[in-house]
């Protein structure tokens, strides 16, 4: 039998909250910070080394944002929990808000998931983020000029036998005012390989960028950084410090700083 969320205790923060800057200009997200399961779930079924995989979390993604809000002074706004509990990442109403089966790994703790269990687990853990990236976003919003939103997450190196060429990648939907400029950024560092909505596609309605960028007309870009990269301290910071003068001259940028929206992919039938 599967312990409800209620029944975890209360004692689990389900999310981190970096102290920065409002007037910064940058919002700094991650979405997939770490592989933890909170009280009361045990290990979900899962063996331990698969939460060391992508299925579990981000690899290296934490450790690039911590370092790059300190570099920034910015805010940051990460979760605590394995997506494999639930993925902040989705809406509410994605089906693939709690996996059953994820990369081929069957996760039994997640088998008999009922509506009751996942409305406890959203009300748990997946609005308390984002809450917490509301309530940061109507302060920067009230203290200065709307900030550019960033989300850090990380692709495994190779997917199903096939290397996977891109050093980093940027996703996005239909506003372009941050990301144009973030990719020109990143390719005058010549010994990258960038890609754009590369291995994946950045429309998904509902997901956070959705919800908290696209929403409110804030400029934004989602980068995808390859985990073989950043997976040691040496990595993160090398890549914190790669990260800095691009994302820094954005969140400079008038441009980007005004509220201004465009018509999502997601919305266009």
């Amino acid at each position: 039998m599967i312990e409800t969320a209620a029944e975890a205790g209360a004692s689990f923060e389900p999310t981190e909250y970096v102290n920065g800057d409002f007037s910064s200009g940058v919002l700094l997200l991650c979405d997939h910070a770490r592989n933890t399961v909170p009280p009361g779930y045990g290990d979900l079924g899962v063996p331990a080394e698969q939460f060391e995989r992508h299925i579990g979390y981000d690899i290296g993604a934490r450790a690039v944002t911590l370092e790059l809000a300190r570099r920034l002074n910015a805010p940051a706004c990460l979760t605590t929990y394995s997506r494999l509990l639930i993925d902040p990442n989705r809406g509410e109403d994605d089906p693939t808000l709690v996996m059953r089966l994820s990369d081929g790994a069957v996760v039994p703790g997640n088998a008999r998931v009922d509506s009751a269990e996942r409305d406890l687990r959203i009300a748990r853990f997946h609005k308390p983020y984002h809450e917490l990236i509301d309530r940061t976003l109507d302060g920067m919003v009230a203290a200065s000029a709307p900030p550019v939103i960033v989300s850090i997450h990380s692709f495994t190196p190779v997917w199903r036998g096939v290397p996977r060429p891109w050093h980093v990648t940027v996703l996005w939907d239909s506003d372009p005012r941050a990301v144009q400029p973030m990719l020109a950024g990143l390719r005058t560092q010549e010994d990258l390989i960038v890609g754009d909505n590369e291995p994946y596609d950045g429309a998904l309605k509902n997901d956070t960028m959705y919800r908290h960028a696209t929403s409110r007309g804030l400029a934004h870009a989602l980068l995808e950084l390859r985990q073989d990269l950043i997976a040691d301290e040496a990595g993160a910071m090398e890549w914190a410090g790669r990260l800095e003068p691009v994302v820094r001259d954005i969140a400079a940028r008038t441009d980007c700083r005004k509220i201004k929206h465009f018509k999502s992919r997601c919305d266009a039938n």
